[in-house]
């Protein structure tokens, strides 16, 4: 139980810029980037391209130039925009790895300091706290009940002691005590480097929205593929030549089937992923951005999400009387005022020095205030001693710490033992929660009954309590933190943040529950629940779900342990909701990994905590989960958008083909012109949708069921009438110029395409205020729009496409034709737009 006191002084900063040069980072070597050469190979082995290749060969070898130069046209853009969004994903995943990079606390010529683990190097010396993760291999100097969880080498759930002189290895967690140690192998020669290039032979799994829409492909594909031989045989029926409606029928399902889905989701959770990150929430792992829209309930840690995280001790109690202190944050100066004559609290302020780990710092030139150096609980008391008048730096060197029992969890104390001025014997300092200090069994002399009173109304009012008992030890005696003397109560608040009642009423709009989990006592948590507004009578404790409460029966949650934690969590999941969990701490992390999203604090917050999470605040600000669960809703809205444009375009195709020549329309389009209409439609603006703002209705609407289908909520049935409304202007379209003797088929041809991007422009989202004129919508439609009808106008392209020149008032009756089915889809949108929600 001993502790070395002595502060090694660790290398010096020129002998540490001279071990990184010659050992190098402490990384592990990155797997190598794909090739664009793998890359192309493996968007070409995609279904729906290798049968354009199939159609490639077959026009070649039928020496048809014109389907063959528009088919491999269609798979060079198929390709390059399949590269491009690849090697965009990765480059915004890859910006985002580096703002999740880890850090340590080594020593540096006497100072303790926190550096990227990349800096880190053999023989620093890495000081270790509850919930770090291990940066390198060490060999430990000092530890004080220090535990490790090896399970990401050894897969050995049971943490592992550790005592001085054993190893701890890179990449392991220290889930209890405290310790230092020296680096002996850095980046590849550590343990974890010994299993990295197992980890990097891993690929990245699909999310579970991109394997939907995989298999949701795979049956658009049968079905057009049915529906493509239906036109081929109807073809082959009125005497069409084979290989023509061959060609045919491969062109008219690849336009039918959106193949580049797969990758247009890909970029859009990539991109979601780092718009995410602009606002504030780094997201660590890429299905969280889709289960973000179907969140239902937010279980927040009160301290540090919903309050400040800065922690003032405000007031004071001994048996002599209360006091008040004054002051900003945790800056030394203010003031302790007694309310009466009474003496100053000397020896309340010195134990609260004493039984304490951590140390402020002061402002400096990257920093306006000043800060905290370990627990924010500590740092408030060590602030509090100044302000009576007390230094703690000069106390703790009259009174050197010799042994300690550390804080946790479950003890709700800390007991530290110090070495008496004259050396005869110890003066033995514990604090912790009232219920543990102020039970006989551990303080037997003081005004008990008085001070659990006092004790309970500061924390009806709202306060954090801690309750302060010290003993004098004689030489040779055995360390007991029992049988202690009562010193005081101090009480701590954090003030609720300003914009928590905000974030509260924004939940509640959106249809997601809030649940506030404390580990303070009950009336701390309800009066922290009222001024957030979250007001309930009913608060589970730690002591209830003991008993056989339901972990989900209640919004508001006290001293609750880390275990019940999970329990609460798994409560929740089973009622049938889609749980996020906010934590900061070691204890944290089973119930984050257990919950649907891991929320985890990125100032404040543990290593352990920010490596079981899936989303990190990098602002510590719960309205920043708002915010997320906003983008997630944009983001699968969106995808569900394409899919209407999408599958409806191809559809329409699909009818036009299949009705046409019932209709007496022979060849409705050809080949070349299925496949031109369906790269400009399928293109840009596909690739445009994802892009769209969130509806500013999507926060005031319930969050989407988990088991919902992708095309459920009735989006098939509009994909059905939308689709067939395309495909009824362009044959009225068709058979209006037959009857007037105009070119029918270049008529089908600009009608179809047109009504396409005419969806396109009736899907989109309203515009936000402040947003500017133009979107990326605008810009690929009007782009999309040109490319339409300029083969109509250029002759090279209109015998490419096997075109016809339209009269100026053929062109405008093809428009009039071309806007219907936008009109019709605009109207309906603004109609349910308007209905209140």
């Amino acid at each position: 139980m001993t502790t070395d006191l002595s502060m090694p002084q660790g290398l010096t900063d020129i002998e540490a810029a001279r071990a990184l040069a010659g050992h190098g980072p402490n990384t592990i070597a990155a797997p190598k980037p794909v090739p664009v050469r793998s890359r192309v190979v493996m968007q070409l082995r995609d279904p729906m391209i290798l049968l354009l290749i199939a159609a490639a060969g077959l026009t070649a070898s039928l020496h048809d130039l014109t389907d063959l130069t528009v088919i491999l046209a269609v798979i060079v853009l198929n390709t390059t925009v399949g590269v491009v969004q690849e090697l965009r994903a990765e480059r915004a995943l890859a910006a985002l790895h580096l703002l999740a990079a880890p850090h340590a606390s080594v020593v540096r010529s006497g100072r303790t300091v926190v550096i990227p683990a990349a800096e880190v190097v053999p023989g620093d010396l890495v000081v270790l706290d509850a919930g770090d993760i291990v940066s390198a291999d060490l060999t430990l100097s000092t530890t004080v009940r220090l535990q490790a969880d090896e399970s990401a080498l050894t897969g050995e759930s049971v943490p592992v002691e550790k005592n001085r002189d054993d190893e701890a290895f890179a990449g392991t967690v220290i889930t209890r005590g405290r310790g230092s140690g020296t680096v002996s192998r850095t980046g590849p020669d550590s343990a974890l480097g010994r299993i990295a290039g197992l980890l990097a032979k891993q690929q990245p799994r699909p999310t579970p929205l991109q394997n939907r829409l995989t298999a949701l492909s795979r049956i658009l594909s049968l079905i057009a593929l049915f529906l493509s031989g239906l036109v081929a045989t109807a073809g082959l029926l009125r005497g069409l030549p084979p290989a023509d409606m061959v060609v045919t029928a491969v062109s008219l399902t690849v336009a039918a089937v959106p193949e580049s889905l797969p990758a247009v989701v890909t970029l859009a959770l990539a991109i979601g992923a780092h718009r995410m990150a602009r606002r504030s929430a780094l997201v660590r792992r890429l299905p969280a951005v889709e289960t973000l829209g179907s969140v239902t309930m937010v279980a927040a840690d009160k301290t540090g999400t919903l309050t400040e995280g800065v922690m003032l001790a405000e007031r004071l109690w001994t048996e002599e009387g209360d006091f008040v202190a004054s002051g900003n944050g945790y800056a030394p100066e203010g003031t302790l005022s007694p309310l009466g004559e009474l003496r100053s609290p000397a020896r309340l302020l010195r134990a609260i020095s004493l039984c304490n780990d951590a140390d402020l710092r002061a402002p400096a030139a990257d920093q306006a205030d000043w800060l905290p150096l370990g627990d924010p609980t500590e740092a408030a008391l060590l602030t509090l001693a100044h302000r009576g008048g007390i230094d703690p730096t000069a106390v703790r060197k009259v009174y050197p710490r010799v042994a300690e029992i550390p804080f946790d969890s479950t003890r709700k104390r800390m007991t530290t033992f110090h070495r008496l001025p004259d050396g005869a014997g110890e003066l033995a300092v514990g604090k912790g929660a009232p219920e543990v200090i102020l039970d006989p069994a551990v303080t037997t002399y003081g005004a008990l009954a008085a001070a659990r009173a006092v004790a309970a109304d500061l924390t009806a009012d709202g306060y954090r309590v801690l309750a302060v008992a010290d003993r004098i030890l004689p030489p040779g005696s055995e360390r007991s933190e029992n049988g202690l003397h009562l010193a005081g109560l101090v009480a701590i608040t954090d003030p609720v943040r300003h914009n928590a009642a905000e974030v509260t009423d924004s939940f509640g709009r959106a249809g997601v529950g809030l649940l506030l989990i404390t580990g303070d006592a009950a009336g701390t948590a309800q009066a922290v629940a009222g001024r957030i507004g979250l007001h309930t009578d009913q608060v589970v404790t730690g002591a209830d779900i003991d008993a056989g409460a339901d972990p989900a029966g209640g919004r508001v949650y006290a001293r609750i342990r880390p275990e019940q934690k999970l329990d609460i969590v798994r409560a929740w999941q089973d009622a049938g909701h889609v749980v996020a969990m906010t934590g900061d701490g070691v204890n944290d992390a089973p119930a984050l990994r257990r919950a649907d999203i891991g929320v985890a604090m990125g100032k404040e917050g543990t290593d352990v905590a920010r490596q079981a999470a899936d989303l990190i605040l990098t602002d510590d600000d719960l309205g920043t989960v708002s915010a997320a669960i906003e983008e997630g809703r944009r983001i699968y809205a969106n995808v569900r958008t394409f899919l209407r444009y999408a599958l409806s375009g191809g559809l329409a195709e699909v009818l036009v083909m299949l009705i046409g020549p019932l209709l007496g329309l022979t060849t409705p389009l050809v080949p070349a012109q299925i496949l031109w209409i369906n790269m400009l439609t399928h293109g840009l603006p596909g690739v445009a949708i994802g892009a769209e703002p969130a509806d500013p209705r999507a926060m005031r609407r319930g969050p989407r069921s988990p088991d919902e289908q992708v095309l459920g909520a009735g989006l098939w049935q509009r994909v059905a009438w939308t689709g067939t409304l395309i495909a009824a202007v362009t044959l009225a379209g068709a058979l209006w110029a037959r009857s007037v003797g105009a070119p029918w088929q270049a008529m089908t041809y600009l009608v179809l395409g047109l009504a396409q991007l005419g969806v396109a422009i009736a899907l989109r989202r309203p515009r936000p205020s402040g947003e500017p004129r133009l979107r990326f919508l605008d810009i690929a439609v009007a782009g999309a729009l040109v490319a339409q009808v300029v083969p109509l106008l250029l002759p090279p392209l209109r015998d490419l496409l096997s075109l016809q020149v339209l009269t100026l008032p053929q062109f405008v009756v093809a428009v009039a034709f071309a806007v219907l089915p936008g009109l019709v889809v605009g109207l309906l949108r603004l109609r349910h737009r308007r209905r209140p929600t």
